[in-house]
């Protein structure tokens, strides 16, 4: 926990006269600042946010009101503690502070006592605060190496000699999240390739991503048909799944010998297939299952013929989904209209370009969803 003589106080107020009373009570014990308006303390706390600000309601300019709504209007100040000084010793006065952000209301002029042992109480609770924070943060730093350590890490050695090219991204919304895939290879010389994107965000759609994964490497070695694994996957979760979560799957099974794709979805997005010679398809319906909800899902099997030089796109929804500044989607369209334009000459070119064209979609807007996207090429 940081040690609260290493805090810093931002003492905003126009009167010299109590600048002068609250720096002589808290000299020594903390590190301070002062600021005469609520322009320059505002410019202060962008530069270097302090642990807490001592504000004063009425200033010329902007008062403490506005500067503490606007501090709470912005991320990165929004739990910042702040404690009012004003001589307004109305109750309506008082509400407003708290109804606008205030941690405390101090009245003046000031007990120096009362002063000092408010203001340690403050920095208390936000350095208990902050260090449950950074615990809570390296966990999931932790979590987060783990659950990307699950996803394949050699990829080249399932596709060794099957003519295929594959490149996989995979971006979580926060630190942990529910989007999947796997490349395996089976024993008859196949190759499968499998997207999934788990129903939530955060922990929880982690680790039933985690057991899906389990069970997609044991019974997509197991089963031989796309069809059977999406059904035996989720026949598995939906016997304990106490929370009713849900997976969507897209298993795709690649005959060397044939040059075919077999596909099997739950729930899922179709992929797309891009062709020199043609435009962009989707060669998968949509079903209506989810996996993992219900025991005995059925789901179509759909065979893909993959040309040389063809390329299979497999993504998450989270990239149909991202959002621009002004909350429009990027949309099946936006990304069938990026691969018409750019399919890239290579998976990696082909993911690459996906991942950019929604990052230049999106601009300052947060990502809302896991992304997943995986491009599944056939060698010329």
């Amino acid at each position: 926990m940081k040690d609260l003589a290493e805090c810093r106080i931002l003492i905003v107020d126009d009167a010299k006269a109590n600048v002068d009373v609250l720096v002589e009570a808290l000299r020594g014990e903390y590190k301070l600042s002062v600021a005469l308006n609520g322009e320059s303390a505002l410019r202060m706390i962008e530069k270097a946010p302090p642990d807490l600000v001592l504000l004063d309601i009425v200033m010329p300019g902007i008062d403490g009101y506005e500067v503490c709504r606007r501090l709470r209007a912005a991320a990165p100040t929004r739990e910042l503690p702040v404690m009012f000084l004003s001589a307004l010793e109305d109750v309506a006065n008082k509400a407003r502070g708290f109804e606008v952000g205030a941690n405390d209301y101090l009245t003046k002029p000031f007990e120096i006592l009362e002063v000092k042992a408010r203001v340690h109480s403050l920095l208390k609770a936000k350095a208990w605060s902050d260090a449950v924070k950074e615990k809570i943060a390296s966990e999931l730093q932790v979590a987060r190496e783990i659950q990307l350590g699950i996803l394949p890490s050699d990829i080249a050695a399932s596709t060794n000699g099957t003519g295929l090219e594959i490149e996989a991204f995979l971006e979580p919304a926060r630190e942990v999240g529910g989007d999947l895939y796997e490349v395996l290879r089976t024993e008859d010389g196949r190759v499968l390739v499998l997207v999934g994107d788990v129903s939530g965000k955060g922990i929880p759609a982690a680790l039933f991503m985690a057991v899906t994964m389990t069970l997609v490497r044991t019974l997509g070695r197991q089963f031989h048909e796309p069809d059977r694994i999406v059904r035996e996957v989720s026949d598995a979760l939906a016997r304990q799944n106490p929370r009713d979560m849900f997976v969507t799957l897209l298993c795709a099974i690649y005959d060397p010998r044939e040059g075919v794709v077999s596909c099997a979805s739950a729930g899922h997005p179709s992929p797309v297939l891009l062709s020199a010679t043609r435009p962009p398809e989707l060669p998968v319906a949509k079903p209506a299952g989810l996996a993992g909800l219900a025991v005995g899902l059925q789901v179509p099997c759909t065979k893909i013929a993959l040309g040389k030089g063809e390329t299979l796109v497999l993504y998450s929804d989270g990239v149909t989904e991202a959002f621009d500044t002004s909350g429009q989607l990027f949309g099946e369209e936006g990304l069938v209209a990026h691969l018409a334009a750019s399919p890239g000459r290579t998976a990696r070119e082909t993911v690459d370009g996906i991942a950019g064209a929604i990052r230049r979609f999106a601009g300052a807007e947060p990502q809302s969803d896991d992304i997943a996207i995986l491009a599944v090429r056939r060698a010329e």
